[in-house]
């Protein structure tokens, strides 16, 4: 039988999305849901879903919703994974369930993701429904951060019977979903419906509480709690260190986009929070996070050029394809094989330009990737107003260092059991970017996950 081509996404006409934040991909309807779920072939071993990190039945949820049984298919997504509408639309699933399908073969694969937002995206339209919480087991867990790592932890606990309060450092829940993702990738109102979900199946959250500060581990743990998760993420960025990244106008991408997420600064002045960005902008580095600074300041209103500069070549970017192609839609322009040096600025101290050196690609390196090599005698300079720094994100260091015989990695993350997430100190588990650095959401919920579960059988045992 042929297989047919991949059911294309809706998506927002790209000159017209750049001057709004509304989502860009506009999501399946019914009938492109049961068109693209009939491509699938309901393989005897569907390898799809061992490229999951939270275990979704694929298969089966794929063949409720070729049945019309779209309940059904939310149903069993949610045996585990406590937040599919997020993870529909964030997941790189082209790197996971989507690179396994049997369909990859033919560079067609079943578009997972886009099945599980529709069916998840239609359940919360009809309103929240709350599963039914369990008899409590007089048992107390407490979840320091709300991001994903948290969140899914929390999830786990609750549905075993455990009273679960949730402590978060900001004013708003989600973690890295609310103050990292843009709104027209990851729209807050489903983080929110999501996290009212869990509050309604019991879990208290605290907001406003940095843990390290406002309370420790161990004064948490003398309240009553019998174990403790931490899911603290990785927000402390990373700077190249080169001259110049003190001037008026370099930002990192996450004080830029807590600005634009969180704080709404894109709404400014009706939001309090203002973003002092310039008409041409330099975003260094080529990830999720770099495209997700980029795009954000494509959209502001005074902002007419925006550069993706990165030191290797195209074929070797990090972000997401569709992330990538979404990108260029909009006209950002991609500034390749170039690497920043120096950070101009005039006198009264705002940047005016990034000095770079062209950069050639020589032998691999540890990464397995082309080391990047300068060109001699190659430098330029990208007339710029703004430099966001979109390098990558390691730990605060704040818990470890509040918290005795807590061990860390060498480059900071927290050192935790591969299997279970247990750290050095007994009844405190860890994951996410706050044990692996900065990575996927969907990873993020899979140590939360496996954490939960090992909290589970270490208070059974106790």
């Amino acid at each position: 039988m042929a297989v047919k081509t991949r059911v294309k996404m809706p998506a927002q006409d790209p000159l017209l999305r750049i001057r709004n934040f509304s989502e860009v991909a506009l999501g399946y309807t019914e009938e492109m849901a049961i068109e693209e779920a009939s491509r699938c072939l309901q393989c005897k071993d569907p390898v799809c879903q061992k490229g999951c990190p939270v275990a979704v039945q694929i298969k089966d949820f794929i063949g409720l919703i070729r049945k019309g049984d779209f309940d059904g298919a939310i149903d069993k997504i949610k045996e585990t994974n406590s937040l599919p509408a997020v993870c529909g639309r964030v997941c790189p699933q082209e790197e996971q369930c989507e690179q396994s399908c049997i369909l990859n073969k033919a560079g067609r694969p079943i578009a997972i993701g886009r099945l599980e937002r529709y069916v998840a995206d239609r359940a919360l339209a009809r309103g929240l429904t709350v599963p039914p919480r369990p008899a409590s087991n007089g048992k107390k867990v407490a979840v320091v951060g709300s991001g994903p790592a948290g969140l899914a932890a929390a999830g786990d606990l609750v549905r075993r019977g455990y009273q679960v309060t949730v402590y978060e450092a900001l004013h708003d829940l989600g973690g890295v979903l609310i103050y990292g993702i843009p709104e027209f990738r990851l729209p807050k109102k489903i983080v929110r419906d999501e996290v009212e979900i869990l509050r309604a199946q019991g879990v208290d959250f605290q907001t406003d509480v940095v843990v390290g500060k406002t309370i420790t581990v161990d004064e948490i743990k003398e309240l009553g709690y019998q174990a403790v998760f931490l899911g603290t993420g990785a927000g402390l960025p990373k700077f190249m260190d080169i001259p110049g990244e003190s001037l008026n106008g370099v930002f990192s991408a996450n004080e830029f986009l807590t600005r634009i997420n969180l704080m709404k600064a894109y709404l400014f002045p009706e939001y309090d929070t203002p973003v002092k960005i310039g008409a041409r902008v330099a975003v260094v580095g080529a990830g999720n996070v770099a495209m997700d600074a980029a795009r954000s300041a494509r959209r502001l209103p005074n902002v007419e050029e925006v550069y993706i500069v990165y030191r290797r070549s195209e074929a070797e970017m990090p972000a997401r394809k569709e992330e990538l192609e979404h990108a260029k839609e909009e006209g950002i322009v991609l500034k390749t094989l170039t690497n920043p040096v120096r950070i101009l600025g005039n006198d009264a101290g705002w940047v005016t330009g990034l000095e770079c050196h062209r950069m050639e690609l020589g032998e691999p390196d540890a990464s397995g990737r082309r080391r990047p090599v300068a060109v001699k005698g190659s430098q330029f300079v990208i007339e710029v107003d703004t430099v966001i720094m979109a390098l990558g994100t390691s730990p605060n260091p704040l818990v470890s260092k509040t918290t005795p015989g807590l061990q860390t990695q060498d480059w900071g993350g927290l050192a935790v059991e591969e299997e279970t997430g247990l750290t050095s100190r007994e009844g405190v588990y860890a994951g996410g970017d706050a044990v692996t650095g900065a990575a996927t959401v969907i990873l993020a919920m899979g140590a939360g996950k496996k954490a939960a579960a090992a909290i589970h059988e270490y208070l059974l045992g106790k």
